[in-house]
């Protein structure tokens, strides 16, 4: 195509003006149309002006005790309430003054600066007024821009007010997202004050859902007596209303006759009575006899990495066999189940769940330590790369807290003393690794473990292979230490876990014995005790607490073949029942595995 073309016809009368012409030998082209959205902003720009500045205004809106001069076309074009108001039979539509009942001024200048500049501020101090003003107003963009806000916002004190806030506007996004989020922190929700006051018919549509993300159904339990409790007087009749909802099947008979028997209030202590000889005497009458663990409470023990090492004869002895990948217990069949394995084997990696996600972090394989992590969705079955730590490290501390994965210390490989002091926290939402602190000393082979917005660290070896017992807890607000009582043994390579409100810790090394003693920090009373042992003493075994038992899975033990010994990884699994106080054996691992990692999900 010819490129287009300007002629000047030039006339020899200086009187008569230039013109320029197209040219007639340029060929036809095609329209075009061009958007400018600079002159949009420009039109909003200049419009807002001259509202501020009262021009070419047709309307006074009276919002509280403040006038607005406005103009009619600009409102009713950006809202239906407006619209409505103007374009219909109502007797504003020719008024030159209207009082907008229910809207602050304050609130009602913020939605003007949108209605004239697309632009909106919101805070936690205005957020629900503009809110609801928004939506009475048919601003949808407004409603929107909230709703992401709140949803943001959203923390166990709050959840349950959101989720009331929106189910009075009929706000469908933020009542879901509200919704969904106190069922996946179900636990912490149900400790605050706040859903105390739930009606009886909102509490039952919640304690009702398969959707509760719980360790146990007593959590649920617990739960709807506190609420009863609450306010017993009004509350005790809804009792068998109530209780009906829970799968007290899947609670330990124990926990249901202390219950009762410690219950003050005769009302509360026959049903609860009833419902503990329906189970007892198996007649199920009140409740199920074959309940199963709600759809999203957390019922499979996943076992990571780590390698086996047995003993068939005397020239096999020492024989490493091969690096493991993945199984999971499920705790209802009581039977363990293979899982598509990673990406790398890894011998000793951090293990952490976060958002419905297992996390594989660092590890060792093949004597590299890595950096590499990679997540576990068991919904989709499926592994995915993230981004990777700052530090290789190996044999190191990491958990989950208030939404971020924190990795303390470690075996590095690379430099002297072969371990790292620093702590790195990972953003899922950024996919970042950040380093936020250091220890006091390079360590590694500890236990991490977090409760109520604290980590907990114990034990390991320091810099100066001095095998520890101390105890401190992180605070990562603040990046303060605190020093804990100590435990009793020095030890290394053990399993640790937090249950109730108790950190266990079990087994490991110390020198070169292994144990099958375990110590037992209460954290509100800040003392330790000792708890039976174990049948088997172990070291390197991965340990978890889950549906109020503990769990300690694998590990590594001293075998001995005529005069030959060596360590060997068993398959032995135990759990313990902080109620009976005793330890059971469950079903064993499919293969033997020391130094890997167990989650929960």
């Amino acid at each position: 195509m010819a490129p287009l073309k300007f002629f000047m016809n030039s006339s020899s009368n200086s009187d008569v003006k230039k013109k320029h012409y197209l040219s007639s030998m340029v060929e036809e082209v095609d329209d075009i149309e061009i958007f400018q959205q600079e002159y949009i902003c420009k039109i909003l720009d200049n419009l807002n002006s001259m509202r501020i500045n009262g021009k070419c205004c047709d309307l006074e809106i009276i919002a509280g005790k403040k006038s607005f001069k406005v103009h009619k076309a600009i409102l009713a074009a950006s809202s239906p309430y407006f619209q409505a108001m103007f374009t219909g039979e109502l007797s504003e539509k020719n008024k030159n003054e209207i009082e907008l009942h229910g809207i602050s001024a304050e609130i009602f200048e913020v939605l003007l600066e949108f209605i004239y500049s697309g632009s909106v501020h919101i805070n936690q101090n205005n957020v629900q007024d503009v809110f609801f003003a928004g939506d009475m107003l048919g601003l949808t963009d407004i409603v929107e821009s909230c709703t992401k806000f709140l949803v943001r916002e959203l923390q166990p004190q709050n959840a349950i007010g959101f989720y009331r806030f929106a189910d009075d506007l009929n706000a469908k996004e933020l009542k879901s997202e509200s919704e969904k989020y106190i069922q996946l922190n179900f636990v912490k929700v149900s400790g605050e004050d706040e859903i105390l006051q739930l009606s009886k018919d909102l509490l039952i549509k919640f304690i009702s859902t398969e959707y509760l993300r719980i360790d146990s159904e007593q959590q649920v339990f617990d739960f709807a007596l506190r609420w009863i409790n609450h306010d017993i007087e009004n509350r005790r009749q809804y009792v068998f209303e109530i209780l009906k909802h829970i799968r007290l099947s899947l609670i330990p008979l124990e926990i249901l006759k202390k219950t009762f028997t410690d219950c003050s209030d005769s009302s509360v202590r026959v049903a609860l009575k009833s419902f503990y000889n329906d189970i007892l005497e198996k007649k199920f009458c009140l409740v199920s006899g074959s309940s199963e663990p709600r759809e999203w409470a957390n019922r499979y023990i996943y076992v990571l990495g780590g390698s086996k090492r047995e003993m068939k004869s005397f020239f096999e002895a020492g024989l490493i066999v091969d690096y493991l990948g993945l199984e999971k217990f499920d705790i209802s069949a009581k039977k363990w189940i293979r899982v598509p394995d990673m990406s790398i084997d890894r011998l000793m990696p951090g293990v952490a769940t976060l958002n419905g996600q297992i996390y594989v972090v660092g590890g060792e394989t093949y004597s590299y330590v890595l950096s590499s992590c990679e997540t576990y969705n068991p919904l989709t079955n499926q592994w995915n790369h993230v981004a990777n730590m700052h530090t290789p490290r190996c044999d190191f501390g990491l958990c989950a807290l208030d939404g971020y994965l924190y990795a303390v210390g470690g075996w590095v490989n690379d430099k002297e003393p072969n371990m790292c002091d620093s702590i790195e926290r990972y953003d899922p939402k950024s996919d970042q690794w950040t380093v936020i602190g250091h220890l006091s000393e390079p360590r590694f082979s500890m236990g991490l473990v977090s409760h109520d917005d604290l980590l907990y660290l114990v034990g390991g070896c320091s810099s100066s292979r001095i095998i520890l017992k101390d105890l401190k807890s992180y605070n990562p607000a603040t990046g303060e230490w605190r020093e804990l009582p100590s435990m009793r043994t020095p030890r290394w390579q053990m399993g640790v876990a937090v249950l109730g409100d108790y950190l266990y810790v079990v087994g490991g090394s110390n020198k070169e014995e292994y144990l099958n003693s375990v110590e037992r920090y209460d954290i509100k009373q800040n003392k330790w005790d000792l708890i039976p042992p174990m049948n088997t003493a172990r070291s390197g075994a991965a340990v978890v607490s889950l549906n109020g038992l503990l769990y300690v899975i694998g590990g590594t033990r001293t075998h001995a073949l005529d005069f030959y010994r060596m360590q060997c990884t068993i398959s032995s699994v135990e759990s313990f029942d902080p109620i009976t106080n005793t330890w059971s054996e469950c079903p064993p691992l499919t293969e033997s595995r020391a130094e890997g990692r167990a989650a929960v999900i």
